[in-house]
């Protein structure tokens, strides 16, 4: 058994079972991590059920811990990010950014007020709309920004009074487990329970009937699977799923300006981001300069091992959805697509694949109307801007989308007329606690970030005072 044990009732437990972690750039197991038993589940439950009974009675406590583990989730940050990259791929610098990122989570979540509102105070009464907290939270996290998203969860859950049952991506299981560890040496036991483990225990986590919510960060289809199973005892959840963000490029824009923030919006973390750019409509205008910039910057950028210097790009987390874009790629290449650059798997050990771009598709490509959440962007030209939009909004989806243009005000007015969770104007991937994240459509259910992410954790009730 290795070190990387899961976090129960505030000990590190191993499991009878382990499974073996792939490095995605080397293809080579480099280390197990624990299975955690229907048993240990129940344990890790009930744990979180009996801490709770405490901590959600001092608010102040919660906050000044938030703070602490701020600064202990700092101080090990290049530890953890060096785990990371072996199991997630990314460079190095952006993973150690990632657990950054996940403690200046914490710090900010620490300082946010808790909701309360009075909406009536006088001689006949007052009524008071308070918050508490559910109880056992279940976090279900992907393996593509695994110790952010987990932090997004366990931070405004703690400090709305809640305790946390986190179960990580099967692929990226042992940082997050690294963190577990790292945030038990400060908070009381049970508040905070990691376990990793296979999809079944996700299923039997978000079914548990001690668990009052779940908030899951995945696919569509898993996260349909989800809802289903928490419905079974009126969960409430939250679902932060899958996006096929449009990009639309208007007639006034600078091809060689906005090229290298297109190319970093599909491309950041190989493109496995749910709201990184996944197709661009572009006036025919525009469109030969814009794929050439595009693709120049394609060409030249560096993949390789998330722990060389100088790599920009890693490789694709797993064998699964490494083959899933290459079949995308090639699917769209028989059908007549144009490949710029990029468009077969890298000839080395490891799950490699270049950024791709690709053109003469249609929107009934699967490379287009499918969430590739990879390397390869298709740019499509357009006549019409209403046709563009037709387009872009002619999907299941609604995570994110952007308008890109040389007018604010007129990219602003088009961007209204987007059905997207979040769409942004001249830029894309700009996440920010003062604006809730959300998603249309099949994208997702319920907010997270800022105070609407804080207020998923809380349910609300009523207090009607009579003072006649």
């Amino acid at each position: 058994m290795s070190d990387y044990t899961m976090s129960i009732d505030g000990k590190q437990h191993g499991a009878a079972e382990s499974f073996g972690v792939l490095n995605p750039a080397t293809e080579q197991v480099f280390a197990q991590a624990p299975a955690c038993t229907p048993a240990q589940l129940e344990e890790a439950v009930a744990a979180a059920q009996r801490a709770f009974k405490t901590w959600k009675r001092d608010e102040q406590f919660r906050r000044q811990v938030l703070r602490t583990a701020a600064d202990r989730v700092q101080a090990h940050a290049k530890e953890i990010g060096r785990t990371l990259t072996l199991e997630q791929g990314k460079p190095l610098a952006l993973a150690i950014g990632e657990v950054l990122g996940a403690s200046v989570q914490l710090r900010s979540t620490a300082d946010q007020p808790l909701p309360h509102e009075v909406t009536r105070d006088n001689d006949k009464g007052r009524i008071d709309i308070c918050y508490r907290p559910y109880g056992v939270v279940a976090g279900i996290t992907p393996w593509n920004f695994p110790i952010l998203i987990a932090m997004t969860k366990i931070a405004p859950a703690l400090l709305a009074g809640n305790t946390v049952v986190l179960k990580p991506s099967p692929f990226t299981p042992l940082a997050t487990l690294q963190l577990g560890a790292v945030l038990n040496q400060v908070l009381p036991p049970g508040v905070l329970n990691v376990v990793s483990g296979g999809n079944e225990l996700g299923a039997l986590l978000s079914g548990h009937p001690d668990v009052r919510k779940v908030s899951f960060t995945g696919s569509v289809a898993t996260g349909k699977r989800v809802a289903q199973t928490a419905a079974s005892d009126l969960k409430r959840v939250t679902l932060e799923l899958g996006g096929n963000d449009p990009a639309i490029v208007l007639d006034d824009a600078d091809p060689s300006k906005i090229a290298p923030q297109l190319f970093w919006s599909a491309f950041h973390n190989s493109g496995q981001v749910c709201t990184a750019v996944k197709r661009v409509y572009v006036p025919e205008a525009l469109f030969a300069p814009l794929v050439a910039a595009i693709a120049k910057l394609a060409k030249e950028v560096r993949v390789g091992d998330g722990l060389e210097e100088g790599t920009q790009l890693g490789p694709v987390n797993n064998a699964m959805q490494l083959e899933r874009v290459a079949r995308l790629v090639d699917d769209a290449k028989k059908s007549g697509a144009k490949v710029h650059a990029g468009g077969e798997r890298l000839g080395r050990a490891g799950y490699f694949y270049p950024p791709t771009i690709v053109t003469e598709v249609d929107d009934r490509t699967a490379l287009v109307a499918e969430e590739q959440f990879g390397p390869a962007l298709p740019l499509l030209p357009y006549k019409q801007l209403d046709d563009a939009l037709e387009r872009a909004n002619d999907t299941h989806f609604g995570l994110g989308a952007s308008v890109w243009s040389g007018s604010v005000e007129r990219a602003t007015g088009v961007a209204k007329e987007l059905e997207a969770g979040t769409v942004w104007v001249n830029q894309h991937l700009a996440l920010t606690p003062k604006a809730p994240f959300a998603g249309a459509k099949w994208s997702g259910i319920g907010e997270a970030s800022g105070r609407w992410g804080l207020e998923s954790y809380l349910q609300r009730y009523v207090i009607n005072t009579n003072r006649s």
